[in-house]
C-alpha cells in the first residue's frame, strides 16, 4: 500500500548551490548578500515599504508586538481559531488576549463582531488569513481606524495571496509571514518575514532586529558608532537560511501554479459530494484570491471527521485536523476568567480536516485520495 504524507517540502535544486555560495562568501551570520536579495524580492514584487527576514513567523509576530509597544494590561483581539503564536507573541509582552469568533462560512475572524470586543484598553487587532484566504480587511481597517487601534496581519499562510488586488501582509500596520516547512515555500525548515507598512515603525524595526542596537545604521554610514539603544533580540536568520529561501523565491510562480492545479483537482473531484450535502468545501470570498496553501473539507460533526481521518490513514493517506480552539486551551483556562462563547470557532475546530497538498503530489495520488473519500461516504457512513 502506498503511503501519502500530509506534507513534503519541495526542493528546487538550487538550495544547496546557494548555501555553498553563502559559505564561500565567508559571511554566515545574517543580513548579508542573500538576505538583501530576499528583501529586494519582496519589496519589488509586492511593493512593500520595508521587510525584514526573521528566524520564524513567530519571531516576526514577537517583533510586531514589541513595535506596537504592548504594555501589561493592553488588550489584543485575536481569533481563537489560529495557531498559538498569534496570541503568544503578545502575551509575552503582557497583553490580555480577547478571543474573537470566526465567520460562519469560513474560519477567518468575523469583522462584524469586533466592535463588541473593543474597550478603551484595546491596542491591536490581529486578523489571521486562514489557508491564505484574506479576511475582510476593508471592514477591519475601518473599525481599527475608527477606534485608533493598530492592525497586525498574521499572514503566516498567505504569501502571494491578495485582497482586492493588494498583497496580504501589506494592508495593516504590520504583517507577518512564515517560511516553516509546511508553508508554500520554506527557508530551510524555519523562517519568517516582518512587513512594515506604517512608516513610524521602520527605523525601530531595524534596531529591534539587531538586538536593540543601531548596528544597521552604522553599516550604512548613518552613525559613526553603534550601541545599545532599545530593546530587541537576535531575530536575524543566518545567510544559510536566506540562501535556501532565495532559491525557493526564484521558483515561486512555478510552485504556486502547481499547488493551485492540485487544489483545483481536489475541488472539482469533491464538488459532487459537497453538492449532495456530505461536507462543505472551502469558501473563497469574491474579494480574496487563493494561494493554494491548504485544501480542506468541513465534516458534519467531530465523530464523522474522526472516522474519515482514521479511514484515510488505514488506506495510506495522512489527513489532519487543524487548530484546537485557543479559548478552550489549558493555558487560557488557567490564566483567564473569561469564558467566551465562540460557536463558529468550535465548529471549525471540531469539523475541519486538511488533505495532503504539496508540490510533488502526483495526479494519481490526488485521484486516489478523492476516490477514498468517495468510498468513505458511500460504504462507511
Amino acid at each position: 500500500m502506498k503511503n501519502i504524507p500530509f506534507n513534503k517540502p519541495y526542493l528546487t535544486g538550487k538550495e544547496a548551490h546557494y548555501m555553498y555560495q553563502a559559505v564561500f562568501n565567508g559571511k554566515l551570520s545574517g543580513n548579508g548578500e542573500f538576505t538583501k536579495k530576499c528583501h529586494s524580492f519582496f519589496e519589488e514584487r509586492y511593493d512593500f515599504k520595508k521587510v525584514i527576514l526573521t528566524t520564524s513567523g513567530t519571531d516576526a509576530l514577537e517583533m510586531a508586538a514589541i513595535l506596537c509597544d504592548i504594555k501589561p494590561g493592553d488588550e489584543v483581539i485575536v481569533p481563537s481559531y489560529t495557531f498559538v503564536s498569534s496570541a503568544l507573541a503578545f502575551v509575552r509582552e503582557g497583553a490580555h488576549i480577547v478571543f474573537a469568533d470566526s465567520c460562519s462560512d469560513n474560519p477567518n475572524i468575523d469583522p462584524e463582531k469586533l466592535e463588541d470586543l473593543i474597550t478603551e484598553k484595546t491596542k491591536v487587532i490581529v486578523p489571521v488569513h486562514y489557508a491564505g484566504v484574506a479576511c475582510d480587511m476593508d471592514r477591519i481597517m475601518e473599525i481599527a481606524h475608527k477606534h485608533g487601534i493598530l492592525v497586525v496581519e498574521d499572514n503566516a499562510q498567505g504569501l502571494d495571496s491578495f485582497y482586492k488586488g493588494r498583497p496580504l501582509g501589506g494592508i495593516g500596520d504590520l504583517g507577518c509571514v512564515s517560511f516553516h516547512e509546511t508553508k508554500n515555500i520554506t527557508a530551510g525548515g524555519e523562517g519568517g518575514l516582518l512587513i512594515i507598512n506604517n512608516e513610524q515603525f521602520i527605523r525601530r524595526s531595524e534596531i529591534i532586529w539587531e538586538k536593540g542596537t543601531n548596528r544597521a545604521e552604522f553599516f550604512r554610514g548613518m552613525v559613526n558608532k553603534y550601541g545599545w539603544v532599545d530593546t530587541g533580540s537576535s531575530f536575524l536568520p543566518s545567510e544559510i537560511n536566506a540562501a535556501f529561501l532565495l532559491a525557493q523565491l526564484e521558483q515561486l510562480n512555478e510552485i504556486q501554479n502547481r499547488r493551485k492545479t492540485i487544489w483545483g483537482m481536489y475541488y472539482e473531484g469533491l464538488l459532487p459530494l459537497a453538492e449532495q450535502g456530505k461536507f462543505l468545501l472551502p469558501n473563497i470570498p469574491n474579494y480574496a484570491t487563493n494561494n493554494a496553501h491548504m485544501f480542506y473539507i468541513i465534516c458534519r460533526d467531530i465523530e464523522e471527521r474522526s472516522k474519515l481521518i482514521a479511514f484515510l490513514k488505514e488506506n495510506g493517506v495522512l489527513a489532519c485536523f487543524h487548530y484546537l480552539a485557543l479559548h478552550e486551551s489549558r493555558y487560557y483556562e488557567e490564566h483567564y476568567t473569561d469564558r467566551p462563547h465562540l460557536p463558529n470557532c468550535d465548529y471549525f475546530a471540531d469539523c475541519l480536516v486538511r488533505l495532503p497538498l504539496f508540490y510533488e503530489l502526483a495526479k494519481e495520488d490526488v485521484e486516489l485520495i478523492i476516490n477514498k473519500i468517495k468510498s468513505f461516504y458511500k460504504d462507511i457512513l
